[in-house]
């Protein structure tokens, strides 16, 4: 590594601009990589099937296209960007350090994990957290993977010595986003117009979200029936004691059922069914934007980030935590404010919030509850203090 330095401190060109973290993950990642020959998906990430499948003859042509659309199936829309924008993040470092990405270094690795710790991977940015350290450093991971033979050997010492330095020095507890609980939820409700296609919608949203303890993606990837659409993660059955979500999560298929509320306006079946009827929606995505000032509902599906939105403007509205700033307040809110909310707020066996919220272990479930009675077993006075 010393010599890498060294060689480094001679050869180093700045660069006028430096690439943002920002950088669309959708941009042509092979501008920034030295040519390589390697067939690239639709992302611009390496494609095994694409370099494998290239000399096929005419007639298997069809079954490899489907092969690839299996391949870019294999993980989520949103996990393909972060492979693509970290990739493009080291590769463009690497070429301004005159340093090469192919084929994998640990040395090259550390030095680039060192440049994130301390805030020098490029020009103006802040250091990164041990948590986006690790995840870059996954992303190359998988990256090399894809590149046949290449693999990059994490245990090396260049890396586990260097990142295991960064995390005595940086690790720090995670912030957690504030857990929505009914009270806010119901101001929140409140702060919806319910004479609008969108405060109807809105409403449908946050109430499905906070009682099915969906995520962001979760809630605007359902359809309004199985088989409907091919982007969507799951569909809806409106049945008379509730609504049965069945989803596509990381490992496989489960259901989460809705009871209908103690009072229509506070149900999330009935908000449903509202935003159903009034929108019009016979199939296709269930939430979707809502157009023409305000008047007409299209047929695209809404983007996740819409629901971190409207929890932050909804709570914001609703004054929750008014003893912080607005700026403060905007900061604690996200769509995972109504999983941790119902994870807090359910007085049910624990094993129920668990499986609501499809975690693998009741220690994840724990880590979302933000309310609750941390010294309910005080093993100080069972030892007999």
């Amino acid at each position: 590594m010393a010599q890498i330095i060294e060689q480094n401190s001679e050869n180093h060109v700045e660069e006028n601009s430096a690439l943002s973290d920002s950088t669309a993950a959708g941009d042509d990642v092979s501008a920034v990589q030295p040519s390589t020959g390697i067939p690239t998906d639709s992302a611009g990430l390496p494609s095994p099937i694409a370099e494998a499948t290239a000399a096929l003859p005419a007639h298997l042509e069809r079954l490899a296209d489907r092969a690839r659309g299996y391949v870019e199936a294999s993980s989520s829309a949103n996990t393909r960007k972060a492979y693509a924008s970290d990739w493009k993040h080291f590769a463009a470092w690497c070429r301004r350090q005159n340093l090469s990405p192919l084929p994998p270094d640990p040395q090259t690795v550390g030095l680039y994990i060192t440049a994130l710790a301390s805030g020098t991977a490029e020009r103006g940015a802040k250091a990164n957290s041990v948590s986006t350290i690790e995840r870059r450093l996954s992303s190359l991971s998988w990256n090399y993977a894809q590149r046949g033979d290449q693999k990059l050997d994490r245990k090396d010492r260049h890396i586990a010595t260097v990142l295991a330095g960064i995390r005595n020095t940086h690790a720090a507890p995670p912030r957690q986003k504030e857990a929505v609980l009914p009270e806010h939820l119901i101001a929140m409700l409140e702060t919806l117009d319910r004479g609008t296609l969108r405060g109807i919608r809105d409403r449908a949203m946050l109430l499905v979200g906070f009682a099915g303890g969906l995520r962001r993606s979760e809630i605007v990837g359902l359809d309004c029936g199985r088989d409907q659409t091919e982007d969507g993660r799951g569909w809806i059955e409106i049945l008379d004691k509730g609504l049965l979500v069945t989803l596509r999560g990381k490992t496989g298929w489960r259901e989460v059922e809705i009871g209908r509320g103690s009072a229509d306006a506070t149900c999330p079946v009935v908000a449903v069914e509202n935003w159903i009827k009034f929108a019009r929606i016979a199939k296709g995505p269930l939430f979707r934007r809502v157009r023409g000032q305000g008047k007409d509902v299209g047929p695209d599906r809404l983007n996740d980030r819409e629901v971190a939105r409207l929890v932050k403007k909804a709570a914001l509205a609703a004054g929750i935590r008014g003893d912080l700033s607005e700026g403060e307040r905007a900061e604690k809110f996200s769509g995972h404010s109504l999983r941790a909310g119902l994870a807090s707020s359910a007085e049910v066996d624990e094993r129920y919030v668990q499986k609501q919220l499809g975690h693998a272990s009741a220690e994840m479930t724990r880590k979302y509850q933000r309310v609750r009675d941390r010294f309910r077993v005080n093993l100080t006075k069972a030892s007999g203090l």
